[in-house]
Formats: C-alpha cells, structure tokens, sequence
C-alpha cells in the first residue's frame, strides 16, 4: 500500500484505543471487513464484479457456445431448476457479452442452463425470478477457453458437443494448429485429437444414435478402424442407416451392429 493511502488508514483508525464507549462486535466486524476489503483491492489482490439481475430474454446463446441450447429440456435441468426454487434465487452468475444493434442486449459465453432454468421458471408460474449475468469484455478465442474451462468436466455437456465445438475452435482461432490449441487450453495433443477425430464421425453413424448427447470419445475409437477399412466400412454405414430409421434403438444396439 502506498504512503498516501496509509495516512488515509491511519486518519481513519487514530483515536479508535481512546474513544469513550466501545465500539459493538457487529459495527467493529462491519469496519475490518470494509477496511480489508478496501486494502485488498488497493494492493490489487481483489477485483470488484458488477452482477446484473436481467430479463432472460434480452439475452442470446453466444454462436460459439459449446452447449447445444435446443437439447435442454426441464428434464435435463431439473437439478437446477429445482435448486432456484429452493434457494430462492440463482446462486452464480452466467458470464456475458454486450450486445449493440442485435436485437438482443447481452450474448451468453456461460451459462445455457441457467438461461434455460430461469426462462422455464418465468413461463411456468415464478415471474419473479431474473437472470443473474456478469457482463466481460473478452475476444471469441478468449469466449472459447473460458467456455471450456467451465464446463470441461461436466457431465451434462456431451462429449459430442465438446467435440464439435474443438473442431470449430481449432480453424477459427488457431489456424489449423491442434499443438497450439492444446497449449492455450492447457490440454495434451492427444486428449484433442480423439476430441477431433469424433467430431469427424461419420453423419451416418451419428444419425444412428438415439441423441447426440449419447455419443462418446469412446465409441468413435471403437468404429474408427471399422470405418477405416474398406471391408467393413461400406457394411458398417448401412447398418447405421437402418438403425437411424428405428424410434425405438439403443446406443447398445448400434454399437454391437
């Protein structure tokens, strides 16, 4: 802390050892932690977060999002919806964009579910829930690996999804250059490109999924070399077509086709 902002701590706190009544625990409590907290951001070891409480709608999914919004439903957000009822609000805030002349005011980097938990909420009987966002500014190929961070080990977001959004990410921000890519996302080459290789699955095969959030890193390592050899490929993608066109398959069945 500098001189200048020590005399102002040190003006401030003169006098408190002789003052006639004592001062109550909860007013003493109050002033430490104000006076800790102005002195941590003065040392620049805290930074200060403006949240926002928003109408869901005046935000849009981010094109670059890696959560495929169209897949949420209230069954697979129950969790979280049924956690803002409980609490009463939304516990962490989504992280947005700014928005000008989109017709939109914010854009969305992280935090689809929550967009789609409060959204149902307001439609479904509690208008009084908002959307809690903290507004950045960042460049898409920092959007990206904020995005990945958040959600790199959640269950609810498919390895399918995952995959598309490295495919996308890989030629947008860094050229082609999987190494590169590896590096900024902290990440080994070799955990990207099996991330890389079933974003390149076949459409076929992944018609043939009952739901695109079924599909695993690892079954694109068990079809690959199916897919790879002539023998079997042409065999492989018909079976896939025929299980495509059954309402009623199994990820088991496609994958012991």
């Amino acid at each position: 802390m500098s001189k200048k902002h020590d005399a102002v701590f040190n003006d401030v706190l003169k006098g408190l050892d002789d003052a006639p009544a004592p001062v109550d625990a909860p007013t003493q409590a109050r002033f430490l932690k104000r006076s800790t907290a102005m002195s941590e951001q003065v040392a620049g070891a805290r930074q200060e977060k403006v949240l926002r409480l928003v109408d869901p709608a005046t935000c849009v999914m981010w094109a670059g999002h890696n959560r495929a919004y169209d897949l949420l439903t209230a069954e697979n957000c129950s969790d979280l919806i049924e956690g803002i009822k409980a609490q009463g609000q939304q516990e962490f805030p989504a992280i947005v964009r700014r928005l000008t002349g989109q017709g939109a005011d914010y854009e969305v980097i992280c935090g689809a579910r929550r967009h789609f938990a409060v959204t149902w909420l307001r439609a479904n009987n509690y208008p009084q829930f908002r959307y809690l966002i903290e507004e950045r500014e960042l460049t898409d190929e920092e959007a990206f690996r904020l995005a990945d961070i958040e959600n790199r080990d959640r269950e609810d977001i498919s390895d399918f999804e995952r995959a598309r959004d490295y495919a996308r990410a890989v030629e947008r921000y860094y050229g082609g250059q999987q190494k590169l890519m590896a590096e900024r996302l902290q990440i080994s080459p070799g955990y990207l490109s099996r991330f890389l290789q079933l974003a390149r699955l076949e459409p076929e095969i992944v018609a043939a999924f009952p739901s695109l959030r079924e599909i695993r890193e690892l079954h694109a390592r068990q079809l690959r070399p199916l897919l790879n050899d002539p023998k079997t490929c042409d065999r492989v993608l018909a079976k896939a077509v025929q299980l495509a066109s059954e309402p009623d398959r199994t990820t088991a069945e496609v994958m012991l086709s």
